[in-house]
């Protein structure tokens, strides 16, 4: 029998699973569409920005509407939904519909990342919460291998629309998984979170300077991992590499090394700081996205397995701190900006890249993923230094 700690992580993992396979399904996909409807990158990459853009819009006040019904009913119906409409998604008939659809699930998947790291603080306390964060984000990163992977492995026999339904097989599963196993939020003292408290959270949520360095590497840090890996299938199965769509979809394997890294940042954080391990490893996601300029398949594989393990090392590393830093006003809220500023990355940056990508080709994406990467060393140096001289005025 499993202790409440372990089902809440075996949960969640799940869920998280689910929800990144469904939201980055069509990633490996996105030449096939582009193919089929007659679109260039970017209008391909909108399969994938319109979810996520969903998704951050919708963050915030699904982790306000957590505040009030509690954390666990929103997972709940977060994966369910995901789910189901995953299933229905290659049942639409034209491109439009599609997006439409996609959007829709969008919303439903927010439920569990802009909540997810709220239950996990309130089930296991501040003190397990990096590890379980990290446990989750495993969960979270495996789910969008395998998402992607089979996708990539499938289109080929059964067409992208068959290989959606594999995915969408597989999440409904690991969503059932997420439904028996996951324990109810601890009960919680006081009255719940009206409007006014959750408006005071809101605002607690944003005067911190550690925070908001979190929420710039949310930003800019997913919107560069997004914009390379929507646009590395058409590079990868364009000239003058030629790779076919199975073998193109392998560099999602990467994703491998991702889950072992956002499991165990935590531990080089302890070792050597929170300040230097983030910049640390935002430095070294701009190195891996440099070495898969040369149109050598060696390099490319080895920037993408150096850039995929920092950048994911990178997010656990941020989200937990920001999780431990939350006031215990703001969990939810700060959770949820969190997430929003994430999955906003990936909306924007991962559609912008795409265009990029389309006008002036692969060394001009790199380029400019590299200046959102400075971009986020700058903040995270800038504003971690406000909260140590805060600490030095309390301590004078």
């Amino acid at each position: 029998m499993l202790s409440s700690a372990r089902r809440a992580k075996v949960a969640v993992a799940a869920a998280g699973f689910t929800s990144f396979a469904l939201l980055y399904a069509p990633q490996a996909v996105l030449p096939q569409l582009a193919g089929q409807y007659r679109l260039d990158p970017g209008g391909a990459a909108l399969a994938v920005s319109v979810a996520t853009g969903a998704l951050a819009i919708s963050v915030l006040p699904i982790a306000a509407l957590s505040e009030a019904i509690g954390r666990r009913p929103v997972i709940i119906a977060s994966v369910v939904l995901s789910s189901v409409l995953g299933l229905l998604l290659p049942l639409m008939p034209n491109y439009s519909l599609l997006l439409v659809l996609r959007a829709v699930q969008g919303v439903a998947i927010a439920g569990f990342p802009g909540v997810a790291t709220a239950y996990l603080v309130e089930r296991l306390g501040k003190t397990g919460v990096a590890a379980a964060v990290g446990a989750m984000i495993a969960g979270n990163t495996v789910g969008g291998m395998t998402g992607r992977l089979a996708t990539g492995f499938t289109a080929g026999p059964f067409g992208w629309r068959g290989a959606l339904y594999v995915v969408a097989g597989i999440s409904l599963v690991c969503a059932v998984v997420t439904v028996v196993t996951l324990p109810p939020s601890p009960a919680r003292t006081g009255e719940r979170q009206g409007l006014r408290d959750i408006g005071i959270g809101l605002l607690s949520a944003v005067r911190r300077p550690v925070l908001l360095a979190q929420y710039a590497v949310a930003l800019l840090a997913m919107g560069a991992f997004v914009a390379l890996y929507n646009a590395a299938g058409f590079r990868l199965t364009g000239e003058p590499l030629n790779l076919s769509p199975a073998i193109a979809s392998l560099v999602f394997v990467s994703y491998a090394l991702g889950s072992v890294s956002s499991a165990t940042a935590n531990r080089l954080s302890a070792r050597i700081g929170r300040r230097q391990a983030l910049v640390g490893v935002l430095v070294l996601t701009a190195v891996g996205a440099l070495l898969t300029i040369p149109d050598s398949l060696p390099l490319i594989v080895v920037g993408f397995l150096v850039l995929t393990t920092a950048f994911f090392a990178a997010h656990s590393i941020a989200n937990s701190w920001a999780a431990a830093d939350a006031p215990e006003n703001a969990r939810g809220q700060v959770g949820g900006l969190y997430m929003l500023m994430y999955y906003l990355g990936s909306s924007v940056g991962g559609g912008v890249g795409s265009v990029v990508y389309g006008r002036a080709g692969w060394s001009w994406l790199i380029v400019a993923v590299v200046v959102w990467l400075g971009l986020a060393v700058t903040v995270v140096a800038v504003g971690t230094r406000a909260r140590r001289e805060a600490r030095v005025l309390v301590g004078s």
